[in-house]
């Protein structure tokens, strides 16, 4: 499988994102989860073009059906536009993810800012790369040399109290705290060393994915909010960056757990 290849697809789909009656074109799924025509149809151009070159992988994207999935086979994993808030105001912070899982974990990550036109991406085993140059992790040892970034899940305000209790935190033992509103492109920064962590709940697998596998091959820690390895699963709790970081960030996260 080349991967440049199936970077040149995603490439080729984020002309969309130019379309701005596309972008304009928004439906509600739920309390501040949105859609717009430009998810739809990059994402169904994504789809055809590697249903075509790859007929034996399964896909899964945000936009469609998620029933009856089977983690254990080969399966791409897309998100067509992770930040679609940011792309309904016209913020410049979107991202089209898309991975790979084999055996329940990713092998293969694709990471696109359209905006900036970088291109973040990884194979297990062959390192992280922005472009041609190999990427690595921060040399950040703990909260106090560090930017972390944040997520607010924004789908659940219920849990509103609890997440900004750890943001304070967080802000309170950092140098600062960031929030781009994508998740993708929060990741994408922590391979490349720009921030020193990122944390956030309620993540769907199609928002991690890609991410999970570039951080990885940079070098750095990846786990949910209790220190266990992510699992396969349609959404977690992602703890992401150098270790000596997301080591205090899980004693943060363990003192919030007590004291709730």
């Amino acid at each position: 499988m080349d991967i440049r290849n199936i970077m040149k697809i995603v490439k080729d789909a984020s002309g969309i994102l130019s379309q701005r009656e596309l972008a304009d074109d928004v439906s509600v799924k739920g309390p501040a989860d949105f859609v717009t025509e430009a998810d739809k149809t990059i994402q169904e151009f994504i789809r055809a073009e590697l249903e075509l070159q790859y007929p034996d992988i399964p896909f899964l994207g945000e936009e469609g059906k998620k029933e009856n999935i089977d983690f254990s086979s080969r399966l791409w994993v897309l998100d067509p536009v992770d930040g679609t808030t940011n792309l309904i105001h016209d913020y410049r912070a979107s991202a089209i993810s898309l991975a790979l899982l084999e055996k329940q974990e990713p092998v293969l990550a694709i990471i696109y800012q359209p905006y900036t036109k970088e291109m973040f991406w990884a194979e297990k085993g062959k390192g992280a790369y922005l472009g041609d140059a190999q990427i690595h992790v921060s040399k950040a040892s703990g909260l106090w040399e560090s930017i972390v970034s944040v997520g607010t899940s924004p789908y659940r305000k219920d849990l509103a109290d609890q997440n900004f209790a750890w943001i304070k935190e967080v802000f309170l033992k950092s140098q600062d705290i960031r929030r781009s509103g994508s998740a993708a492109i929060d990741l994408a920064m922590v391979a490349a060393g720009r921030t020193d962590a990122f944390l956030e709940r309620n993540l769907k697998l199609w928002d991690f994915a890609a991410g999970w596998l570039l951080i990885k091959e940079a070098g750095g820690a990846v786990t949910d909010f209790s220190g266990e390895a992510l699992k396969t699963e349609l959404s977690g709790d992602v703890v992401t960056g150098t270790e000596g970081v997301v080591r205090e960030l899980l004693e943060i996260l363990k003192e919030d757990r007590e004291q709730c």
